[in-house]
């Protein structure tokens, strides 16, 4: 029996909303218990940007973006020029920051995460190369994207629902009071997902 912390969003049922700024429409993956797309103190979602501009605000937060498919892009985050962004890169900058975007080569779908750096510490890294991987993690929300082919995902051994392309996993309380949680990830073909974990900050 898969214990009620355990959720599988299916990408079919991201709902699609315009951005802050009216440049374009955002899908969201998931965000805080409570939470909505006006209000949340982390959120994850998937965009599809089809030209040049600029980003939306997000006074107080933090952001994390990495591209999920295309070529990739450039910012430039108040005035500075950064090093292009190509798919599979994380790059973090402020909410608050004054960010244009430039597509390299055509339209690109990313991948973000946004969170309150006052109420989580957080952690994005990918995981890809190898057709089975093991990790441990004693964070309060784990968070898996899957970018490949279906997920096989065992936790301490128990099967979690599979995640398919896009879909997302989502477990909280993930270690339990405060131990180790081992996560085993397989697939047939070579893994692609993208991993969230998530830390209350304590006071």
């Amino acid at each position: 029996m898969i214990s009620p912390d355990v959720r599988l969003y299916r990408a079919q049922d991201y709902p699609r909303m315009p951005w802050r700024n009216g440049g374009g429409t955002t899908q969201e993956v998931a965000c805080n218990a409570g939470g909505s797309s006006s209000a949340f103190t982390w959120r994850l979602s998937i965009a599809d940007v089809a030209q040049d501009g600029g980003f939306s605000a997000f006074s107080g937060l933090q952001r994390v973006i990495t591209v999920l498919e295309g070529a990739g892009i450039a910012l430039t985050v108040d005035g500075h020029a950064q090093a292009p962004l190509r798919a599979r890169q994380a790059y973090a900058f402020s909410g608050d920051a004054r960010v244009d975007c430039r597509l390299l080569d055509g339209p690109i779908r990313d991948f973000n995460l946004i969170y309150s750096p006052r109420h989580y510490h957080a952690r994005l890294q990918w995981i890809g190369g190898a057709r089975d991987w093991t990790f441990h993690s004693a964070a309060s929300t784990v968070l898996l994207l899957n970018a490949g082919d279906t997920l096989s995902v065992r936790r301490d051994g128990q099967s979690l629902p599979a995640p398919a392309r896009y879909d997302c996993l989502h477990v909280d309380n993930a270690a339990g009071s405060g131990g180790l949680a081992e996560y085993r990830l397989e697939s047939a073909t070579a893994l692609d997902a993208c991993l969230i974990e998530l830390q209350p900050r304590q006071g």
